[in-house]
């Protein structure tokens, strides 16, 4: 159950594998204990993929112990904001929800220096996702700007 006084961010992806592990580990590294951070998948693979757990090793950042997850309704109900980055319309849609896509490459087949630069787009998005985040609990944060991925 989430930390009801932390703003709670779930990404999505179709494996939970690639992308939004990237997601989740970044916002965890970057913004600490300010936000809540979960992720998961509509059709969750069985490990994350390798090549984006070499990726994340090249910045610092372990993921190998990481598991896939499945996509539940009840991880997007107690979430404030959800991030979908290819899952297309699996993801439940609840009333009061902040809800983002982000347009990023897939990187399920690819090798360490194809993934690269989409563990750098997601580093860039989840960056700018922790600069729209005002201070205090539970806050939301402000609309995306509408192209919803990196310049």
């Amino acid at each position: 159950m989430p930390d009801p006084r932390k703003l709670s961010v779930l990404f999505v992806c179709v494996h939970n594998a690639g992308r939004s592990q990237m997601a989740a580990a970044f916002l965890t590294h970057l913004a600490g204990d300010r936000v809540e951070v979960r992720s998961a998948g509509s059709t969750p693979a069985d490990t994350v993929n390798p090549a984006v757990v070499e990726a994340m090793a090249e910045v610092g950042i372990d993921i190998a112990a990481e598991i896939p997850k499945v996509l539940t309704t009840e991880a997007v109900r107690t979430s404030d904001v959800v991030i979908t980055m290819g899952c297309g319309d699996t993801c439940p849609v609840f009333p009061g929800k902040t809800y983002l896509d982000w347009k990023l490459d897939d990187p399920a087949g690819q090798g360490t220096a194809a993934v690269r630069p989409i563990r750098d787009d997601i580093r860039t998005l989840v960056q700018n996702l922790i600069n729209e985040l005002p201070p205090g609990d539970r806050a939301r944060p402000r609309p995306p700007a509408p192209s919803g991925s990196p310049s």
